[in-house]
């Protein structure tokens, strides 16, 4: 006999007799791998996505920022009737662009400090 022989055996022995309380560890199982997607997964997205939204509305003149397709800029004007603000990128040369595209904030003061030794 071989290995799989004797394992199929097994486990038709075993399946024959139904096991007690095997609908509800099913369902606690699937409770447990719901918890933990929320807990892992769906909970700091959320957060993540709180965190831009107050920060693309409290976006204010002056401020240093990115875009989506990487272009640093200083924002010129913020247009509070819609959803775009004029980004000031070099010189006279400003941007139209979208509040959802801002990505990151680049301002002094949030900007990490650096030693220079």
């Amino acid at each position: 006999m071989n290995l799989l022989t004797i394992v199929l055996q097994a486990a038709g022995a075993a399946g024959g007799a139904p096991q007690q309380g095997g609908g509800w560890t099913m369902w606690i199982m699937l409770i447990l791998i719901f918890v933990v997607m929320w807990l892992f997964m769906i909970r700091p997205q959320r957060q993540q996505q709180k965190k831009m939204e107050q920060f693309r509305s409290g976006l204010k003149k002056g401020d240093k920022v990115v875009t989506a397709g990487g272009i640093y800029g200083t924002i010129a004007e913020v247009n509070p009737d819609s959803r775009t603000v004029l980004l000031k990128v070099d010189g006279d040369v400003k941007l139209r662009v979208d509040k959802a595209s801002l990505q990151q904030d680049f301002s002094e003061s949030t900007a990490p400090q650096s030693d220079n030794k």
